[in-house]
């Protein structure tokens, strides 16, 4: 039997994005640089010490892949200047992380899961 193709383009799966970019340190990261306003790929290498340029590229392509970042290209020939910023998808997927962080400072204060 064939297999029906919809014409209908297919719904993100937001919960599954958060838990693929909020499971991975890397992503979680990179999106964290991206939000606070860095966009170089030599800059988010610098600010992670441990992060290699393939898991770096890889990274940053899910984002991309996701909707939450875009990339651009600056030049013709090398070098070139490759910038990252977050996608208007982005800036709204980034306030999960500012929920995170709030949820995070109120435990630090010593607040417990029931008075949450």
């Amino acid at each position: 039997m064939r297999e029906r193709i919809s014409a209908t383009p297919r719904v993100p799966d937001v919960a599954g994005m958060v838990e693929d970019v909020i499971g991975c340190k890397w992503s979680l990261r990179l999106l964290q640089l991206i939000a606070d306003g860095v966009e170089r790929p030599s800059a988010f290498q610098r600010a992670c010490p441990g992060l290699s340029a393939k898991v770096m590229n890889e990274r940053l392509a899910k984002l991309q892949r996701f909707g939450i970042a875009s990339r651009s290209v600056a030049g013709t020939k090398p070098p070139l200047r490759v910038s990252y910023t977050l996608t208007p998808f982005g800036r709204r997927f980034a306030g999960v992380l500012a929920e995170v962080k709030k949820l995070q400072a109120f435990v630090d204060d010593g607040a417990t899961a029931r008075e949450a």
